[in-house]
């Protein structure tokens, strides 16, 4: 048994104690779960990081749908090649209003449908956000900018927000990937995705840059011992808080040293 339930209240005293302030831009990434047995749970959850971040600030969450993906590369499971066309015709395009996020957790679901709530519109990589700056920090979205510079990251940094990784570890922090745009010639991908147009639903293909998470875990822990990183207890989970600037600098040089070539293009998992 948890060692004492947590509430809306004690988990917003918790992240104003971690270093969260009100006006914050914060990107969070969590797991409901490492929090303990909550008082009303996520519902709850989003209450206290909105409380805690007052009326001026926002809230951001990311909101990915990889599922709209070329069936060729799935692998989790596989499914038979003759499925193939079928799936290209009949995937349902992305919809920032209804399309669900996946494998993400019930906090960005919540945030997603939050009133007031804004969504980036990418098929792939969208974020959605919470509070007075989110309109402009999602308003660009481009399909062959899943997580760059024309991506909500980039004006995340721009903005000067935070990261929250509440019960998760770095492997979950997006903002690293912003760094990979920035390694001297990265690899590129080919993505297939169902996409909204004026003229209807699309089957579209673009070309965009290599996303692995695989070493974050590794870069994380670097960071964290030449760059300021916040630690504390959230409920029962353990977090993190730090700025996206300092973090997507140091990421990019360490991924340039680290990461070994690749090849400059081939068609995405």
């Amino acid at each position: 048994m948890p060692e004492e339930p947590q509430t809306r209240a004690s988990l917003a005293g918790d992240l104003t104690r971690l270093g969260l302030r009100p006006g914050d831009i914060v990107l969070a990434h969590s797991s409901l779960r490492s929090l303990g047995w909550v008082c009303g749970g996520a519902l709850a959850v989003v209450q206290a990081l909105l409380d805690a971040l007052g009326p001026d600030g926002t809230l951001v969450v990311p909101t990915q749908t990889t599922g709209n993906s070329d069936p060729m590369h799935w692998r989790h499971p596989p499914v038979p090649e003759s499925w193939w066309p079928v799936i290209r015709e009949h995937m349902p395009a992305f919809d920032p209003a209804v399309t669900p996020s996946i494998g993400l957790g019930v906090l960005p679901e919540l945030v997603r449908t939050w009133p007031g709530a804004v969504r980036s519109n990418h098929p792939h990589t969208s974020f959605a956000a919470v509070g007075p700056a989110a309109a402009e920090l999602m308003a660009e979205h481009p399909l062959d900018c899943q997580l760059g510079e024309r991506s909500p990251l980039a004006a995340l940094e721009r903005a000067g927000a935070r990261v929250l990784l509440l019960g998760v570890g770095f492997d979950t922090c997006t903002a690293f990937h912003l760094a990979e745009y920035r390694i001297p010639d990265p690899p590129l991908f080919e993505y297939g995705t169902a996409v909204l147009t004026p003229s209807g639903r699309r089957w579209v293909t673009y070309t965009d840059v290599v996303t692995n998470s695989d070493d974050f875990d590794h870069l994380g822990a670097a960071f964290e011992q030449t760059r300021p990183v916040r630690h504390g207890k959230v409920g029962e989970a353990s977090c993190r808080l730090f700025d996206v600037r300092p973090a997507v600098k140091f990421a990019a040089g360490w991924l340039a040293e680290h990461r070994r070539p690749a090849a400059k293009t081939r068609a995405a998992p």
